[in-house]
């Protein structure tokens, strides 16, 4: 679905970008994966791309450092000599509520989660729009749309890239660049593996599907609307929550 195709998967060491990663890796697609520091785990899901056919490239670097966004997308380019795809999944999270909730905190979350999806699509784009095809992925959060205790900063970071994605998805579509976002629900990641178990357990019984997602399930809707499969959808939001936000 996706052969010679080359994608930029930002926060791609573990979790729903590893997933992403792989999914397209499966399908054909050569891979920049971004961190924003070395480890294993990168390490490990460049050499998952490479296994299942695709070609890895690694890319460590902060997306809320504007010249290094522009190293990164560059270095893309060399490697496989176009960008097609971009997926904006990079974020942080440092929850805490808004009457303890430090300026940088604040400022951390929005440069990241926002700023950071800023600065890779403004970069990313400009292949895209010289060769009249590209798809730009958002992951953003129902946190957004229904809110969650402690999580102003992250909710408005992710508000703020559906916003985004709809004023963009205008600009760019006379240039056949579709702009979509994944409005993701709970998902197992190492992230969620941290709340408690009853927690989690109170959460997953308030999700009509009954259970938390899986990477998976987040990468195949992108793989969806990375692909051809999606070339009339654009500007939209797919929520992938299981039924979370309804």
């Amino acid at each position: 679905m996706l052969k010679g195709k080359t994608v930029i998967v930002t926060g791609a060491a573990r979790g729903i970008g590893a997933a992403i990663a792989t999914c397209f890796a499966q399908n054909g697609a050569n891979v920049l994966l971004n961190s924003r520091s070395a480890s294993d785990a990168l390490r490990e899901t460049a050499a998952e791309v490479d296994r299942l056919g695709g070609r890895s490239h690694i890319s460590v670097g902060d997306v809320s450092d504007s010249a290094y966004v522009q190293t990164m997308v560059a270095d893309a380019l060399n490697a496989f000599g176009s960008v097609d795809i971009l997926v904006n999944n990079a974020g942080v999270i440092k929850d805490r509520p808004l009457l303890f909730m430090k300026e940088r905190d604040w400022y951390d979350v929005l440069d990241t989660n926002l700023s950071g999806a800023f600065l890779c699509t403004k970069a990313a784009i400009k292949p895209m729009i010289k060769q009249r095809w590209g798809r730009v992925i958002n992951i953003a959060s129902i946190t957004a749309l229904a809110g969650r205790s402690g999580q102003t900063n992250y909710g408005a970071a992710k508000a703020g890239l559906i916003g985004f994605t709809k004023s963009l998805a205008r600009e760019s579509a006379s240039h056949n660049v579709l702009v979509n976002a994944a409005v993701v629900g709970v998902i197992d990641t190492r992230m969620t593996r941290q709340i408690p178990r009853d927690t989690l357990k109170e959460i997953s019984e308030m999700v009509p599907l009954g259970r938390i997602g899986r990477p998976e399930e987040v990468a195949n809707v992108c793989l969806f609307l990375a692909s051809d499969m999606s070339s009339y959808v654009t500007g939209t939001t797919i929520n992938v929550s299981g039924g979370g936000y309804i």
